[in-house]
């Protein structure tokens, strides 16, 4: 999709809209509207959003009715998702929502580069298609989805190259849940500057 079909930022492909308690990370339990864009080429096995994929599913709307939507709820939080948000201008939807007094948390995979300002980054990092080295620096919170041992090595790789106020999340991959709890687990005992992130959301069965 070329950047002319967004205006600048005017319009964007978004997938969903909804309001609910975000479930991961650092900002787990808190209420925020979540506005998931269409589109990522990724390609993780056990991506729970497969359907957002394919961006040609979801032509782009103006940004306007869904900065009005988001500015409704009282949590006045919105967590851009995806898909892969950053492959979008994010400028002119960060600008409007700020305007409207919304705080805006951003979940990637780092692997485009920022457009926007947002007030909080989630950095899930995935070694098809690896972070931005300049990426690592803005995230404030880095969270590895874990399947296996190796994937600890990975966490360590990537710890390595952000700042010393990041904080830093390992998350039990869903599927394999009560097979990698344990890794998980232990290693975060052993290297407490980890913290375990548990998809919260889907023990409490909402979206």
């Amino acid at each position: 999709m070329t950047n002319d079909l967004f205006r600048g930022g005017d319009r964007l492909p978004v997938a969903e809209e909804f309001y609910t308690l975000q479930g991961e990370g650092f900002h787990s339990g808190k209420a925020a509207y979540f506005v998931r864009l269409g589109g990522c080429d990724i390609g993780c096995r056990w991506c729970d959003a497969k359907e957002t994929w394919n961006p040609r599913l979801f032509p782009p709307v103006e940004i306007a009715g869904t900065v009005s939507r988001a500015a409704s709820f009282p949590a006045m939080a919105v967590v851009v998702t995806g898909g892969e948000p950053t492959q979008y201008p994010l400028e002119k939807f960060t600008t409007a929502l700020h305007n409207e007094g919304v705080e805006i948390f951003l979940e990637t995979s780092g692997a485009y580069p920022f457009t926007g300002s947002f007030d909080w980054v989630c950095l899930s990092p995935k070694r098809q298609q690896p972070p931005l080295p300049e990426n690592f620096a803005l995230a404030d919170e880095l969270k590895v989805i874990v399947e296996g041992p190796d994937d600890l090595l990975w966490a360590e790789e990537c710890a390595a190259k952000t700042g010393g106020a990041c904080w830093l999340y390992l998350q039990p991959e869903w599927s394999r849940y009560e097979e990698v709890i344990p890794l998980v687990a232990e290693y975060a005992k052993a290297n407490p500057r980890w913290i375990v992130s548990l998809q919260t959301h889907k023990f409490m069965h909402i979206p």
